[in-house]
């Protein structure tokens, strides 16, 4: 045990100390932010006022909106400027002729432009229609309503809480996208250190010291610890850059302060009552489990395909097949969550290679206890077998050099 902990220390410190590791914790948070506020701010920024000149106005009072200006033309300057629009400070021509429509312009038109006119068209027809047929269109939009149906939880206790589906596939796709993420990227973390030590030729000095089994059980829990250390630094990270960009809009008067407090209560209990049905607590730390859980089950297969190469060109056949149940619980993240009490949704969150993802997706919509328990059962279970089996590759591949080990070779290997 002593061994694995010198190995885990060495691993983490390893790791650690790269500036790869230190730059994508800092900007990790500051990706994500820049992912969720830049198109947003781009959008706004990208809007701007244009002026479309119509013809036949007074047939279609299109009303201005906040970036699009409609001003009637003569039928003459109309023709005109279908002819020749080079010279035109309009940014498009509405021509109507009959009950045919038609925009022109010299750039391309964007799509919320087009669709913006399109719906004011069909509405102003629709009410000529309706006046036609000799029907008040007031009396039909007054007749017309809209509801907003309010669902809630019921407890076991007999409490009732509200409920958001939104929030739940939000949460549920977030957490999904992570643990799939974080298992890819830690784990082919440990297949390429394998790699490196085996062509190194370091391996052969420290196999002489411990176990190969030893050596596999350090690298991988050393770098599981990495992965925990960077998560972890992540969410301080995030909680930092969010509390200094608030200060950094907020005046140093009292009314600023007291303003900003208040729509932060507001900003609080609309979360609360978001998730109100949500167990958050219980999300957390079966996130923690399923990360942890799912990384030691792949990454030490992935531990075992380094040892089988030279190269990580070579690596192509093994991975394939490994992470087919990971890629499918990603593309399977949709239909999970339209229907998360399904049959498919339980198989697949029972079954140890898929259910870090998909377990995390139905975890927001709330999942029976002995599913949980028997999930994560089966998932450590599987984690065990598959360890075993993957040390007796390692403990053979991680000395073989210069032949291209095959499924038959990984075959003879596990019977030695």
């Amino acid at each position: 045990m002593y061994k694995i902990w010198l190995i885990i220390k060495r691993e983490y410190l390893v790791r650690v100390r790269k500036k790869s590791f230190m730059v994508m914790t800092i900007l990790g948070p500051l990706l994500m932010a820049a992912l969720l506020i830049v198109p947003v701010y781009l959008t706004e920024e990208s809007k701007e006022e244009r002026l479309i000149a119509v013809n036949h106005q007074e047939d279609f009072t299109l009303e201005d909106t906040e970036f699009l200006h409609f001003t009637s033309i003569p039928e003459l300057e109309a023709n005109e400027l279908v002819k020749n629009y080079s010279n035109s400070s309009y940014y498009a021509l509405l021509y109507i002729e009959g009950e045919e429509f038609t925009l022109y312009s010299n750039q391309q038109i964007s799509l919320s432009v087009s669709e913006t006119i399109e719906r004011q068209i069909e509405n102003i027809i629709e009410i000529n229609n309706l006046k036609a047929a000799g029907i008040d269109p007031q009396l039909i939009e007054s007749a017309s309503s809209s509801i907003k149906i309010q669902t809630k939880i019921i407890s076991e206790d007999g409490n009732a809480t509200n409920s958001h589906s939104e929030a739940s596939m939000g949460i549920g796709f977030i957490a999904g996208i992570l643990i799939y993420m974080f298992i890819f990227m830690y784990g082919t973390m440990v297949m390429r250190g394998v790699i490196e030590e085996k062509t190194s030729r370091i391996v052969e000095v420290i196999i002489s010291s411990v176990k190969p089994f030893q050596l596999m059980m350090g690298k991988i829990l050393g770098v599981a610890l990495v992965g925990l250390t960077q998560f972890v630094l992540w969410i301080l990270l995030t909680i930092i850059i969010s509390t200094v960009a608030e200060l950094a809009f907020l005046d140093d008067g009292s009314m600023a302060n007291e303003v900003a407090n208040t729509n932060q209560s507001v900003i609080l209990a609309q979360l609360a009552d978001i998730t109100g049905g949500i167990n958050l607590t219980q999300i957390f730390l079966l996130f923690i489990f399923y990360f942890l859980a799912g990384y030691l089950m792949y990454s030490s297969l992935f531990a075992a395909v380094g040892s089988a190469v030279d190269a990580e060109a070579d690596t192509q056949q093994f991975i394939l097949p490994i992470t087919i149940p990971l890629i499918l619980s990603f593309v399977l993240i949709q239909p999970i969550m339209d229907n998360p009490d399904g049959a498919l949704a339980f198989w697949m969150s029972i079954i140890p290679f898929t259910s870090p993802v998909i377990m995390m997706v139905r975890l927001p919509f709330g999942v029976a206890s002995w599913e949980i328990l028997l999930s994560m059962g089966v998932l450590v279970s599987t984690f065990i077998a598959t360890t075993w089996l993957a040390g007796r590759i390692y403990r053979t591949g991680i000395l073989m050099y210069g032949k291209k080990a095959s499924y038959k070779e990984l075959w003879k290997w596990l019977k030695y």
